[in-house]
């Protein structure tokens, strides 16, 4: 299969939303089908899902992809190829997995497979994943391994951090700017409350992939005039917790300091597959015979829709090409580490028992 033309047209589609991501899905829906495979479209609150399935066995090995990107200039939508890499919005992140994957499926179709394998091309992972990948998993799409192609330069991110993002409204008391003893100023307060957040026994914690979760002020509001102390501050938060860390401890910890005014903005689950997963270690040493070198293991910052299937115990991975620059100018795959990444995915395939 020619899976560099393929990306190349998938990244002409500007598939920065619904409607033209749920275009990107059929046109991988038309492709599956010109090569011989069959596959259905699911759709959940308008936003489309691809399900195409081959082989047959106990087991069942899932390829998770998502063909939305963010937003970029014009010509970013231009693909072109220079020195062994494809630039373009989305090439590394992840139509380039995306392309290996749906090829894979066609050069395997007609070859006795030991495992059913589950492609699943999804339309809104860059927004949070709610209508596809998570819908897809409550609904009975789940496998025994699930690869994820993201960018990952043929490493492994085995694990990725909880999102708990929460809003805290903080109360003070008004007065003159020019006697701000006599107020309470609550944008300070809430300075206060979020150093101390800081300093909150959760923050100290570690683990084999992290030296501790990831806190950030993201939003603060408070004040409208300059002559008046404010009494009343905004701030939003959002916390990456640790695979293993309770969120309902993390929470209490923060009412602690912050009283009751504290409300969930986002929540996601932690990826919490292990090093020792017998998928996993497979996956490594097949990638070691291709690159001959230490496959490296990692946990993810950021999470991806591996979250999804993590809730449920399924080991879940990311896993994609060599790429750089994703979400950003002159984004770009290498094209050889998209053929390695086939070869890859079919070794990891055949090799189930």
């Amino acid at each position: 299969m020619d899976t560099k033309k393929l990306l190349t047209e998938l990244i002409k589609i500007k598939s920065t939303e619904k409607a033209s991501a749920n275009y990107a899905i059929k046109y991988c829906y038309n492709y599956l089908l010109e090569n011989g495979l069959s596959s259905k479209i699911i759709e959940n609150n308008g936003y489309k899902s691809l399900i195409c399935e081959i082989g047959s066995g106990e087991k069942t090995i899932i390829l998770n992809g998502h063909l939305d990107v963010v937003e970029a200039d014009k010509e970013q939508f231009e693909p072109y190829e220079y020195n062994g890499r494809i630039y373009g919005r989305g090439s590394a992140d992840m139509k380039g997995a995306v392309a290996a994957m749906i090829d894979t499926m066609i050069e395997i179709k007609d070859i006795n497979l030991p495992c059913n394998v589950q492609l699943q091309l999804v339309s809104d992972e860059e927004t949070g994943g709610e209508n596809c990948s998570k819908y897809l998993a409550e609904n009975g799409y789940r496998g025994d391994f699930v690869i994820c192609g993201e960018p990952t330069n043929l490493e492994i991110g085995i694990q990725a951090k909880g999102i708990l993002q929460i809003d805290i409204t903080v109360q003070g008391k008004s007065a003159h700017s020019s006697r701000p003893w006599e107020g309470e100023n609550a944008i300070l307060k809430a300075c206060d409350i979020f150093n101390a957040i800081k300093k909150l026994p959760f923050t100290t914690q570690k683990s084999e992939f992290y030296e501790g979760p990831s806190i950030n002020l993201s939003k603060i509001e408070g004040g409208n005039i300059y002559n008046k102390v404010p009494d009343l501050c905004k701030m939003g938060i959002d916390i990456r917790f640790l695979p293993g860390q309770n969120p309902e401890k993390i929470l209490s910890q923060i009412e602690s300091v912050a009283g009751k005014n504290v409300k969930i903005h986002s929540y996601g689950d932690a990826v919490v597959t292990k090093p020792d997963d017998e998928y996993v270690k497979k996956l490594k040493s097949i990638i070691s015979n291709h690159i001959n070198t230490t496959v490296k293991i990692f946990g993810q910052h950021g999470s991806a829709d591996t979250k999804f299937f993590s809730k449920y115990n399924i080991p879940a991975v990311e896993f994609g090409p060599i790429g750089a620059n994703w979400h950003g100018k002159d984004e770009y795959i290498e094209i050889e580490s998209i053929n390695t990444y086939k070869k890859i995915l079919k070794d990891f395939i055949f090799s189930i028992k």
